[in-house]
């Protein structure tokens, strides 16, 4: 993932809502989300099929985790694939606080990341760059490629439409996928300065991005609930932004 909103136990029904976009190379071969065989953890995500994890996911009994990269052109982006600490924490029984325990004493081996980790009790945030460990509060949080809440535009305008979203009381999404495809881009005063140039600043500031060899390739809605019931959903985008296919998977709980 490279921007997503979470509402964290403020719905009256779902404990958990996450929608988000996957930003990445067109060409990086992916698996569209589906069930994964019993055999690797039964995980409703999609597959990164160069190393094997994936961006976002949940399970059977309510986990979900999530993960982004973090935007930094003088890091190191050696060490073990991010996406394997999402599939790897989905496979895990352990309370999400105590894995992100456990996580964060072998972080430092990755490439700069932002992990989300959630069950049926907690939602976790773990962070490599800089180190950060913090136990989310009921609230609406915000993610992208910099610190979690970090108050980049495109951030700001998906958690203001989590926001309206949840103040409508309906139960369609549309209002949520409308926000995932925005391609509003940020004032230049606005913009954040990672170390990558303004030009580039003003392209990677929108929610949605088209180009034709990078740009967003999935956005995913996930909604679960006190008792880990709900659903993942998932819309693909080819370079030119046209959705190319949709997938759906229902979570009956343990």
């Amino acid at each position: 993932m490279c921007l997503l909103t979470l509402a964290w136990k403020v719905h009256p029904r779902w404990r958990l809502l996450m929608a988000g976009n996957r930003d990445e190379f067109h060409a990086r071969p992916t698996a569209p989300l589906a069930m994964w065989p019993a055999a690797e953890g039964a995980l409703r995500a999609g597959r990164d099929l160069r190393s094997g994890g994936t961006w976002a996911g949940i399970t059977g009994t309510g986990r979900m985790a999530v993960v982004t990269n973090v935007r930094d052109p003088l890091a190191a982006q050696t060490g073990p694939s991010r996406g394997a600490l999402v599939a790897q924490y989905l496979r895990d029984a352990a309370p999400a606080g105590r894995y992100a325990d456990w996580l964060a004493s072998e972080a430092a081996a990755y490439a700069p990341f932002n992990l989300l980790l959630a069950d049926t009790a907690s939602c976790e945030f773990l962070g490599n760059h800089p180190a950060h460990r913090q136990t989310l509060t009921p609230g609406i949080h915000g993610l992208s490629n910099g610190p979690l809440d970090a108050p980049w535009p495109k951030t700001l305008r998906l958690n203001a439409a989590m926001q309206a979203w949840l103040d409508s009381g309906s139960e369609s999404l549309e209002l949520l996928w409308q926000a995932l495809a925005d391609t509003t881009r940020a004032d230049d005063a606005q913009l954040p300065d990672t170390g990558i140039g303004l030009e580039r600043e003003r392209w990677l500031s929108s929610a949605f991005i088209r180009s034709a060899d990078y740009g967003t390739r999935a956005s995913t809605i996930i909604a679960l609930d006190a008792q880990g019931r709900g659903f993942i959903r998932e819309r693909r985008f080819d370079p030119a932004g046209t959705c190319v296919g949709e997938s759906a998977l229902q979570v009956d709980g343990p």
